[in-house]
């Protein structure tokens, strides 16, 4: 999907699965620690200023009825989870890092511009889909898409968009694949780059393929000149678009990969078009 403009009231978006959401993540920083959150030198202000607004300001204001500061200001309250938390981050970043990643479904990357291009200072992601997110901590852009096909073509407009990005004005986009699996946190099976093995006609359990759909947001914060890169995962069952009647321009979607940048087995999605727009009935 083309990059859109974007409005501050979506930046952070809450459904009906957010407590659910919210309790996995727990679990998933409780089990996973440095994996899914991590701050090198410099990403200290970021984080400090990301807390601050999403817990002061951003939250308590979109969400009133969810979230609420302390009379004194003090400390935020999760309604939702009944979890507290002062409204000063931590000095240790970890824990700063991990009380944004209990509060908000989204994922996100906080990048500084350097002489070498925009660099990761920080991150919180408890849903990565194919990719370990600590080895993004502390590279560039292009270090980053270093295992994505084609990425030279584009990375030199990728890096001036990140540039040109004004504190104020936001923008998003959607990504999508297909995973043949349920887990949301997964660090490596739904990638295949390089010279990864796999099966290419493995039998897939229908009942656990999803559409998995990622809404991805740039923002400049304003006091640190850092970008925010924010993105919520969506999983929608296979059979569900096909109940639906969307099998066959799903089925075409996947086909149209083998016309992009990248092969699309490089993608990790089969090109099977029988496979997705038939798919048998419950």
């Amino acid at each position: 999907m083309a990059i859109q403009a974007n409005t501050p009231s979506e930046l952070i978006t809450i459904d009906e699965e957010y407590l659910d959401r919210v309790n996995i993540r727990r679990e998933i920083i409780a089990n996973n620690g440095n994996t899914v959150h991590g701050c090198v030198p410099g990403g200290e202000g970021p984080v400090r200023e990301l807390y601050t607004y999403l817990l002061t300001e951003y939250l308590p204001t979109r969400f009133p009825t969810l979230f609420k500061l302390s009379d004194d200001g003090s400390s935020f309250t999760n309604v939702v989870t009944g979890k507290t938390f002062p409204t000063v981050p931590s000095s240790n970043m970890d824990d700063a890092l991990r009380v944004i990643g209990e509060t908000i479904e989204e994922d996100v990357f906080l990048l500084q511009p350097s002489p070498e291009g925009h660099r990761s200072v920080a991150f919180m992601c408890c849903f990565p889909s194919g990719f370990d997110p600590s080895s993004k901590l502390g590279k560039t852009l292009v270090e980053i898409h270093s295992p994505v096909p084609s990425y030279e073509k584009i990375g030199a407009s990728m890096e001036r968009f990140f540039g040109k990005l004004e504190v104020g004005k936001s923008v998003k986009r959607t990504n999508w694949s297909v995973q043949t699996h349920t887990e949301l946190f997964d660090c490596s099976a739904n990638h295949i780059t390089g010279d990864a093995h796999y099966e290419a006609d493995e039998d897939v359990d229908i009942t656990k393929t999803f559409l998995r759909i990622e809404l991805q947001t740039l923002t400049r914060l304003p006091k640190t000149g850092a970008i925010l890169f924010s993105f919520k995962t969506y999983l929608y069952p296979v059979k569900q678009i096909k109940d639906e009647g969307l099998g066959p321009a799903f089925a075409d979607a996947v086909e149209g990969l083998k016309k992009g940048n990248a092969p699309a087995d490089q993608a990790g999605i089969t090109t099977d078009t029988g496979r997705w727009a038939y798919l048998p009935s419950a």
